[in-house]
């Protein structure tokens, strides 16, 4: 197998990594709407209640970093939220411009409600376990490897 130059990649739209990687983010989300409207979630609902199931109490700037959201687009998130009782907001005592969200008794139960979404999810990719691992660690790579030179 012969090494590819730059001038090899082709430029049709269909072989783009940028498209292949839009379509898929498009249907991944599709297929989650789907899913969590059953529980009357929003797919970035989920991604903050899965990183307080995980991890617990955790701050406003820490949700945001952790899922790469800025303020203006997490706070409103965070307010829903609270308003369906699922999270409570909490200024840090001594750190008053700190921010903790942490889950209700609502929130905590709505774990329970929700612990068949990864499998339906896995089923929806028809990836078995090992090729999901391997998908994963894939992306996770290429983001580092991109933030890393454009981050």
């Amino acid at each position: 197998m012969t090494a590819m130059r730059s001038d090899d990649v082709t430029t049709a739209l269909d072989d783009q990594l940028c498209l292949a990687l839009y379509l898929a983010s498009r249907a991944m989300t599709a297929t989650y709407r789907q899913v969590l409207d059953e529980l009357g979630l929003t797919y970035p609902q989920y991604l903050v209640l899965t990183l307080l199931w995980e991890q617990g109490t955790s701050s406003v700037g820490e949700i945001g970093a952790r899922l790469h959201l800025e303020s203006n687009t997490l706070s409103p998130l965070i307010k829903r939220l609270e308003a369906m009782d699922l999270v409570t907001r909490q200024r840090r005592p001594g750190d008053e411009r700190t921010v903790d969200v942490q889950l209700t008794r609502q929130g905590k139960a709505m774990r329970r409600r929700a612990a068949g979404v990864p499998g339906r999810i896995g089923e929806a990719t028809e990836l078995d376990p090992a090729s999901r691992i391997r998908l994963v660690r894939k992306l996770r790579r290429l983001t580092a490897d991109l933030e890393k030179k454009h981050g």
